[in-house]
């Protein structure tokens, strides 16, 4: 069948030297209860560098909540409160801060993002584009980036989806949903307090969670899986197991404190191997119907069991075990230029074929089979 993984030891030597990745991790990490309280003591030590004052991007979930009395803003600082719901990030939103702060205030000293996936992604692009002219959608691709960003900083609010450790920044723009990918893109510091996921509504709780597991699956189930991205994606699809099927399941303190370093682990495991068609299939449906990122990969990848066979049915069972129904059917909806659009976004995310169906993947898919896949929705 095609997308069958081979063993390593049969690939040809090209996909071996795809393998060799030089790439860049979070200078700093602290993880634990209240290591949130760290946060203005951390920014204290930057705050001599450009104008001299902080960016904040926080979730507009936690405006007029008790967090937001905790952030360590001072005067001068400037705090946005952004929506994410229901969009995920834009290059226009990404443009549009940068040019508002440069025009109005100046360069900042730093950037703090606080929140999920979107924030995270936010204030990644956002730190980039402070340094390199022109639009974010020039940037959209690997190693596009030429001038390292202003000093940034995550606080994941959310566990799951890992882009406080990935080296991407992933933005919607007019053509396609692409990241900005390069050694300049991963956070200079990252704080993971478990705390700050507790209370995070148990069916995005499921569905972020479930992004990280789908994340070991593709990772470890493909041509550029490798000793080192499987080191990481084993242990995290044990913690996975744990938090979703285990015998102490479901959204506890000790499960947050699993999942945010799962979340981590999950992200370390396909930055040195790489994500496949479940991915793929998620950006066409966040291109075409605006679905967020996680939540777009549940609904794909519960029709993928001829290519993730284990991972599928482990994953049903996790869907029974907590109690989640995802929608099916919704393909009956939509329309063939709708489809033919969603093809065409996956079909050109070729390094995720590449890695899940091999070298020769142009040979075995084409416009129809992704279609064909969309219509099993």
């Amino acid at each position: 069948m095609a997308g069958d993984p081979q063993p390593l030891c049969s690939l040809p030597i090209t996909i071996f030297n795809n393998l060799h990745k030089n790439f860049k991790n979070i200078d700093k990490i602290v993880f634990g209860r209240g290591s949130f309280d760290m946060l203005g003591g951390i920014l204290d030590g930057r705050r001599n560098e450009n104008d001299g004052f902080f960016l904040f991007v926080v979730d507009h979930y936690f405006k007029d909540k008790p967090l937001a009395g905790r952030l360590p803003a001072r005067p001068g600082d400037i705090v946005r409160f952004i929506d994410v719901d229901p969009e995920e990030p834009t290059t226009a939103q990404v443009d549009a801060l940068r040019d508002e702060v440069l025009s109005t205030r100046g360069l900042p000293a730093g950037m703090v993002g606080i929140g999920g996936g979107s924030i995270m992604d936010i204030a990644k692009a956002t730190s980039l584009m402070f340094t390199n002219e022109g639009s974010s959608v020039q940037y959209q691709g690997l190693d596009l980036i030429k001038k390292p960003g202003i000093y940034h900083l995550g606080v994941p609010t959310i566990s799951g989806t890992g882009a406080e450790v990935a080296m991407t920044a992933v933005l919607t723009g007019p053509e396609k949903k692409l990241g900005l990918k390069c050694e300049f893109t991963p956070f200079n510091q990252v704080i993971l307090d478990p705390e700050l996921i507790s209370t995070v509504p148990r069916e995005r709780w499921f569905y972020t969670g479930m992004d990280t597991y789908i994340h070991c699956i593709e990772s470890e189930t493909g041509f550029l899986n490798n000793a080192f991205s499987h080191a990481y994606g084993d242990q995290a699809l044990k913690l996975c197991r744990e938090i979703y099927l285990g015998e102490h399941s479901g959204q506890t303190p000790e499960n947050d404190d699993k999942l945010m370093v799962a979340s981590m682990m999950g992200t370390l495991s396909l930055t040195y191997s790489e994500v496949g068609i479940c991915h793929a299939l998620s950006y066409g449906l966040a291109m075409v119907f605006h679905e967020k990122h996680c939540y777009a990969n549940c609904l794909a990848f519960q029709h993928l069991e001829d290519y993730y066979p284990e991972g599928v049915r482990e994953f049903r069972q996790m869907l029974k075990r907590n109690n989640i129904v995802l929608p099916t059917g919704l393909s009956r909806n939509w329309t063939d230029e709708q489809i033919t659009a969603m093809a065409h976004v996956a079909y050109n995310l070729s390094h995720m074929w590449n890695h899940a169906i091999g070298p020769d993947w142009k040979e075995k898919i084409t416009i129809e089979t992704i279609k064909a896949l969309f219509k099993r929705l």
